[in-house]
């Protein structure tokens, strides 16, 4: 239900202000008028109940609340009597709407910014208002929260004194295993977002780019179907046809071996010459990469060339 404005005197200046309210297990608790500004206001990427007091407040005292769609801000609005004004604001309108948000900051309105689910700005809209409030002079504010990015890397059982986060992998295949050969590079567990329709195809390319390294695919954080399998890459990928695949994936995948690094195509070639002359191309490959840090795709493909070339040399010498 919608929650009545009620009179409250602010601790903050002794002046007398028009507060709103919220909800809390059933208790009406006044939130004094927010401060003017924009405000970042994570909210819960799953269980509503992760909300923080302190967004609350803000969200209840904020004079409009921007978010990706109403329909799902919504739920959290109604689930704790919030009345503020919500709008849209997402990649497709930003552009125009984005000059009148700046508009009412000049005037002195307390604005929140959501996304729908998590820490606004992360793989969402919002960077260039941001950055336009800063630019104008703006109060900008984070209220820290829920993450589903920390979250994942919380249960993955990895490393995670350094890691790097990649967002969304390109929905092309091509485009897809270019990328993820440009990542295995980096020396840092890797931190991906994946929609459920493609998560089994991402699974398979990074298990082939990927080799030996330990992942996890966490599915449905905070919510009543959560699930993390931990495990191989490449376990986890030949397991992937028997994965549900219904909600949101973020996935995690540890650094390469430590002393792996990357080699050079020049070392990765004397290593493959080497391998090639005492084992199968399927061997000296699987050796290769762990070797040389680059993906497999990339080790197999250098392989056949040069077995090919070696091949084309010694009929060469025979006439």
């Amino acid at each position: 239900m919608g929650a009545k404005a009620i009179p409250k005197t602010s601790p903050d200046d002794g002046k007398s202000s028009t507060t709103s309210t919220y909800l809390v297990a059933g208790q009406i608790v006044a939130a004094p008028k927010a401060r003017p500004g924009l405000h970042l206001v994570a909210t819960p990427i799953g269980n509503l109940g992760d909300i923080t007091l302190r967004a609350l407040e803000t969200l209840a005292g904020a004079d409009l609340i921007l978010c990706e769609d109403t329909r799902i801000t919504r739920r959290l609005t109604e689930r704790y009597g919030l009345s503020a004004e919500l709008a849209a604001y997402h990649e497709h309108n930003a552009e125009a709407v984005r000059p009148r948000i700046l508009q009412r900051l000049a005037e002195g309105a307390a604005i929140a910014l959501v996304s729908d689910a998590g820490t606004p700005l992360i793989s969402d809209p919002g960077y260039k208002l941001v950055r336009e409030a800063c630019e104008a002079g703006h109060a900008v504010t984070a209220l820290p929260g829920p993450s589903a990015v920390l979250a994942a890397l919380s249960v993955a059982a990895l490393p995670t004194d350094r890691f790097f986060f990649e967002g969304f992998l390109p929905a092309r295949q091509q485009a897809r295993r270019t990328r993820l050969s440009e990542l295995a590079r980096i020396d840092a567990t890797l931190v991906l977002f994946e929609a459920g329709s493609r998560v089994q195809e991402t699974l398979a390319d990074l298990a082939d780019a990927m080799a030996g390294r330990q992942a996890a695919i966490c599915r449905e954080l905070t919510k009543l179907h959560e699930e993390v399998l931990r495990g191989a890459i490449g376990d986890l990928a030949a397991e992937a046809g028997d994965l549900e695949t219904r909600g949101e994936f973020v996935l995690v995948i540890g650094p390469p071996p430590r002393g792996a690094g990357v080699l050079t195509p020049d070392a990765l070639d004397a290593v493959l010459k080497d391998l090639l002359q005492r084992s199968s191309v399927k061997d000296a490959v699987m050796h290769a990469v762990e070797l040389s840090g680059r993906p497999r795709r990339e080790v197999y493909a250098r392989a056949l060339e040069l077995v090919k070339d070696a091949r084309s040399g010694s009929a060469d010498g025979e006439d």
